[in-house]
């Protein structure tokens, strides 16, 4: 399951966004598209289902969506502001 990181703070709406990370301070700024990303990323239960809405939204190919949606995930995996692994039984919700 997708899910931001714990440090990561977004800031979104349908003409852009950002996010802080909190461990650095640093603020990421998002285009619209990767923002709209963002948004079903973190509002479904799968990066196929994020796709199918991104897919309906701008009316374009699900294989293309899913590609757009997918490196807007991967980017932010790479920054750390995001995650694919699952909550785990060694993972607290608390800090």
């Amino acid at each position: 399951m997708w899910r931001l990181a714990e440090s990561a703070h977004p800031a979104l709406t349908d003409e852009g966004g950002a996010i802080l990370d909190e461990r650095t301070g640093r603020w990421m700024y998002l285009t619209p598209t990767a923002s709209a990303a963002l948004m079903l990323l973190i509002a479904g239960t799968s990066e196929e289902w994020a796709a199918g809405q991104y897919a309906e939204r701008y009316g374009i190919g699900a294989g293309q969506a899913g590609i757009d949606v997918r490196k807007v995930a991967d980017i932010l995996i790479a920054l750390g502001l995001a995650t694919a692994e699952p909550w785990g039984p060694s993972r607290r919700w608390w800090r």
